[in-house]
């Protein structure tokens, strides 16, 4: 074989510098390097150590000298070609570094570091200065720990003595989490069999030579002895032990449902026949689903994965949040078994690498999970699924900054696989794309088995004020959830601010408490008594003194979650209530276990955020609230109308889901907006008929793409003067192109929340038409304002179609 070189992404450059460097293979590494594994590498003038991924490795010999790799961490490549494709992608799309395109894909557990090692040489007989002797002689004495410490605050001697050889440096890569493993035990290929052997030791034997290997546990529990007797046979070399890596998530659960006995509407079976009909054409294909809330959209998901496996094939089910996880997961588990995997950030480190590896091996072959699972090495990918398709959470808000339903377009594309968006309230991107023929479109308007949906009222809060009604309740709602007690029902509240006031304001100098690293106020929380910044996470107990003046009484204002639980329970003494918010689910299983014990009559009334709104289906829910609307519906954000109309309708469809009529009640200061009308009538084209024609005359998404640039930085006129020259360098870029990059620029403008964790925030909208040119001009801009002195400690970055906030 001849010489061969690599095209390696190095870790941690700087995206001005990114790009694919070429190293040549060594001759002891000729038939282990291959794409889509990780590698050591040499980088920059000092050569130091970091870790690369090959995306391609040739026999073309680049123009510049090249570098050897130092060593192999991947024996089989942690990527397929398709994945290494998908990284390219996100380069290109998304304004970020190779290597960042490459940790979005692969679990964090499986990441792996750098680190360096000193050893003592042997026999070393040079010259030495005197601090060079000291520190020689502590490290023949040191333990391994005292031995890291030494040369780690020797860096300059250490250095010294390595050019003199006296000590050696290796380079070891350790992985974030290892694989979880169990010691095994079997019997040696051909022991001694006269070795003399006691009744306990002849029935272990026995046992192993029955079942092939076991567990040390296993062996003591079957065979009831101590592992004394383990040892004792393997120190006579006639038992063997040996690690056997095991997966944390693996339940073994066997399925106990079959989701042939699903029974379809005639609407969803024509549904299913023409999707089935896509899934089957051999042909990436993308469709959408727009289903009225409990028309049983996931027995068609069910239905269509099955199919999928029947041929052989896998699926990716995607959700929005993980609150929804558990349900559906317990449902697809009971259909699919072990054949179901799970991937979601509430997973540990170790958990998701499990999961990662188990399909990667082809052990399960249903992904489910929140944006990150469209990354899961799925091969022969016949399906994706996205539920909730509209939902601003499969939009990655951090670098690299993509959308799920992009990725799933290209992973569906590569694999000819079918990628299916579904929601009773789809993005206005999406239905304008099936109304233009891009997506097949197909309709569910009617509830599975003759449900009816909610009747719904609209409560107007300025008529209650005028009666005197103060509280967060009105009285209608008061009223329902009375009734609903009497019953035997339950109900669900929702409020989309988590504490207990919003806000704290001095009486004596008219200040609110706001946080000392963002333009923000805190928010008070009961439970510990605290003020806390849900921007930066800064938190601080209320000591009830004025920073500005020194004031001592203040007042509370603003609802929230932890409100509307003392007040409830004032009010109604006797119900059960479940608060579900970001406070009470941060533990493990938290959403599993307060589901499950609603599901089973547990509790009465179930008060949460956002995260209680969307895909939950329990059929007692025979009421829903809405408590406070107005906030979202004049948010500042292009998005806020049909974010609004999503929320409320999706709310209002967790009422009346089984055989027994529901209600919904929508509290507002603002009773006669379209949004919420149309919203409390579940009128989805009503809604996008106004949105689209309003979208139209504004010049937003969909008839054209928005990328926003943004900046912050610690001083503030720094961080505008950055914006402003930032400006000209994009319009500079752009003048070449003329036409074929049309472009309107509004700002730059300071964001809504000016200053977040001490930084202030500036930011700029660009109208335009996503492209290839366009990318172009986007990062050449980007590459320029890097080498810019102005733009030192200022950070910015570029987002298609993100949040403009």
């Amino acid at each position: 074989m001849g010489q061969l070189f690599a095209e390696v992404a190095v870790e941690n450059t700087l995206y001005a510098f990114d790009m694919l460097y070429s190293y040549e293979v060594p001759e002891s590494l000729l038939e282990r390097v291959s794409a889509g594994a990780r590698v050591v590498v040499p980088f920059g003038r000092g050569n130091k150590k970091r870790i690369g991924l090959v995306f391609n490795v040739t026999a073309e010999r680049p123009g510049a000298k090249t570098k050897p790799i130092e060593g192999i961490i991947d024996e089989r490549p942690v990527l397929s070609e398709e994945l290494l494709r998908l990284c390219r992608w996100i380069r290109d799309n998304t304004f970020c570094t190779y290597y960042d395109a490459f940790r979005t894909i692969l679990p964090p557990g499986l990441g792996y570091s750098l680190k360096t090692l000193y050893s003592l040489a042997e026999d070393f007989s040079g010259e030495l200065d005197e601090k060079e002797s000291s520190l020689l002689k502590q490290l023949k004495t040191a333990d391994k720990g005292t031995f890291s410490a030494l040369t780690a605050a020797n860096s300059a001697i250490v250095k010294s003595l390595l050019e003199k050889g006296a000590i050696s440096e290796q380079t070891a890569a350790k992985r974030r989490v290892g694989d979880e493993s169990v010691r095994m035990v079997r019997v040696c290929g051909e022991y001694d069999e006269s070795v003399k052997l006691t009744p306990k030791q002849r029935s272990v034997v026995e046992f192993l030579e029955e079942v092939g290997a076991a567990s040390v546990h296993e062996i003591c529990y079957g065979c009831a002895v101590t592992e004394a007797v383990i040892k004792r046979l393997v120190e006579k070399n006639v038992l063997e032990l040996f690690e056997n890596a095991v997966f944390r998530t693996g339940n073994g659960e066997q399925a106990t449902e079959s989701p042939d006995d699903i029974v379809f509407s005639p609407k969803q079976q024509d549904v299913f026949g023409g999707l089935l009909e896509l899934m089957n054409d051999q042909k990436p294909q993308c469709a959408l689903l727009r289903g009225v809330t409990g028309s049983g959209k996931t027995s068609v998901f069910i239905r269509l994965i099955n199919e999928a496996l029947n041929q052989g094939k896998t699926a990716i089910m995607l959700v929005p949040e993980i609150s929804l996880t558990p349900q559906m997961v317990g449902k697809f588990r009971r259909l699919f078994g072990n054949e179901v995997a799970l991937m979601h950030s509430s997973l540990s480190l170790g958990e998701r690498a499990d999961e990662y590896r188990r399909i990667r091996e082809g052990r399960a072959h249903i992904v489910i999970g929140t944006r990150s699972a469209v990354f899961a090495p799925v091969e022969n990918l016949g399906l994706i699924v996205i539920d909730e398709e509209g939902e601003g959470t499969y939009k990655s808000e951090s670098a690299p900054r993509y959308h799920a339903r992009d990725i799933a377009k290209q992973r569906c594309f590569a694999q000819n696989a079918l990628l299916l968006l579904a929601s009773a309230t789809p993005s206005l991107e999406s239905c304008y794309n099936a109304q233009a023929g891009r997506y097949k479109l197909f309709e569910i308007d009617e509830r599975y088995n003759n449900a009816v949906l909610p009747d719904v009222y609209i409560i107007n809060m300025l008529e209650e004020r005028q009666n005197g009604n103060m509280s967060t309740f009105s009285m209608p709602l008061i009223d329902a959830l009375e009734e609903n007690l009497r019953r035997g029902e339950q109900s669900i509240l929702l409020l989309n601010r988590r504490g207990y006031h919003t806000s704290v304001r001095c009486l004596t100098c008219g200040k609110p408490l706001e946080c000392p690293n963002c333009s923000m106020p805190m928010t008070y929380h009961k439970v510990n008594d605290s003020v806390i910044c849900h921007y930066c996470g800064y938190m601080r107990r209320l000591d009830r003194v004025c920073p500005v003046c020194g004031g001592r009484y203040f007042n509370m204002k603003g609802e929230g979650t932890q409100l509307i639980e003392d007040e409830l329970s004032e009010m109604l003494p006797e119900a059960r209530i479940l608060r579900m918010d970001a406070d009470t689910t941060s533990s493990k299983f938290a959403f599993e276990k307060h589901f499950a014990a609603f599901g089973s009559g547990e509790y009465d009334i179930m008060v949460g955020t956002q995260m209680i709104a969307k895909g939950l289906d329990f059929p007692n829910v025979t009421l829903v609230g809405v408590l406070k609307t107005d906030n979202s519906l004049y948010a500042a954000d292009f998005r806020a109308y049909e974010r609004t109309f999503s929320l409320i309708t999706q709310v209002v469809g967790r009422a009346g889901r089984s055989g027994k009529k529901g209600r919904a009640m929508i509290q507002t200061f603002s009773p006669d907006h379209y949004v919420i009308n149309m919203a409390a009538a579940q009128n989805y084209p009503a809604f996008y008929n106004e949105e689209i024609a309003l979208r139209e005359a504004q010049f937003y998404p969909p008839f054209c793409d928005v990328v926003t640039f943004g900046f912050s930085c610690t001083d503030n006129g720094r961080c505008y003067a950055a914006a402003k020259r930032f400006v000209s360098i994009l319009a500079e870029n752009a003048n070449p192109f003329g036409e074929r990059v049309p472009m309107r620029i509004l700002g730059p403008a300071q964001n809504t929340v000016n200053k977040v964790n001490g930084r202030y925030r500036w930011r700029l909208l660009v109208k335009c038409k996503n492209s290839g040119s366009l990318r172009e001009v986007v990062e050449k801009t980007l590459n320029q304002a890097a080498s810019d002195k102005l733009f030192d400690n200022v950070s910015f970055y570029a987002d298609i179609n993100g949040n403009i906030d």
